[in-house]
């Protein structure tokens, strides 16, 4: 996995907010104001980028979730199809609150849409009148909008990933109360203070989030490896005693 700053400019992770919108906290990952806008420090991106790929991969690489999270229309579509591509839930709707401070409750409605879709499989729908069957479609539709995408997170995440933790303020203080490790995409205009895993860059441009989530998803797809591998071999080793 190779980071360089060529391909970081390509993508406009340097651009921050504008200087009057700034976050005093974020003036160490700051390398110049331009313009009226703040230029963000690629070398300290990249020392941070590298820091958040070696702690993702070791949770992915521990058999752990990790929640990607992303709602605003920028990011949604890119969080989605990362998500997808190395089998991590993720949220690219409005966040429910309570989803990790209330896990119980949100699993048992994960629950009711998984029993739905088994109703479909199994012919009992089919066997229902055409009024409940109206009504549980409009359910069901309901619950896949909101909770679909993290129907596969069984317990609480191994970590959490936010574009834009200013966008994600009841996700990230969730994640604060329960302690779980925070990675994040930090613009000029964020606090990192609360973020175990700043990544100092431009969370407003699309290609700036797609190529985060490249090297992100590459990391979490690294410990996958790993731990399919480890897990292979030791049951092969029990085979064999």
């Amino acid at each position: 996995m190779k980071i360089n700053i060529e391909d970081l400019l390509k993508a406009g992770v340097h651009f921050g907010h504008i200087a009057r919108k700034w976050n005093p906290n974020m003036r160490p990952f700051i390398f110049m104001k331009k313009g009226g806008i703040h230029i963000i420090d690629l070398s300290k991106t990249i020392l941070k980028l590298k820091e958040a790929c070696e702690e993702l991969k070791k949770i992915a690489k521990n058999g752990k979730k990790i929640l990607l999270v992303g709602t605003k229309a920028q990011a949604r579509e890119k969080v989605f199809s990362y998500a997808k591509s190395v089998n991590m839930p993720c949220i690219t709707e409005r966040w429910l609150g309570g989803l990790l401070t209330n896990f119980t409750t949100i699993r048992k409605s994960v629950k009711k849409m998984s029993n739905i879709e088994k109703m479909k499989k199994n012919g009992t729908f089919d066997t229902l009148s055409k009024k409940e069957r109206l009504l549980i479609d409009r359910l069901y539709a309901k619950l896949y909008k909101n909770l679909g995408s993290i129907s596969n997170m069984n317990h609480i995440p191994g970590g959490i990933f936010l574009i834009d933790p200013n966008q994600e303020k009841i996700a990230l203080t969730e994640a604060i109360k329960l302690k779980i490790p925070i990675f994040a995409m930090v613009d000029t205009n964020t606090n990192p203070n609360d973020i175990q895993y700043p990544i100092p860059s431009n969370d407003d441009s699309s290609k700036s989030i797609d190529i985060i989530l490249k090297f992100v998803s590459e990391a979490i797809q690294h410990g996958i490896y790993i731990h399919k591998n480890e897990r292979e071999n030791k049951n092969f080793i029990n085979k064999k005693l």
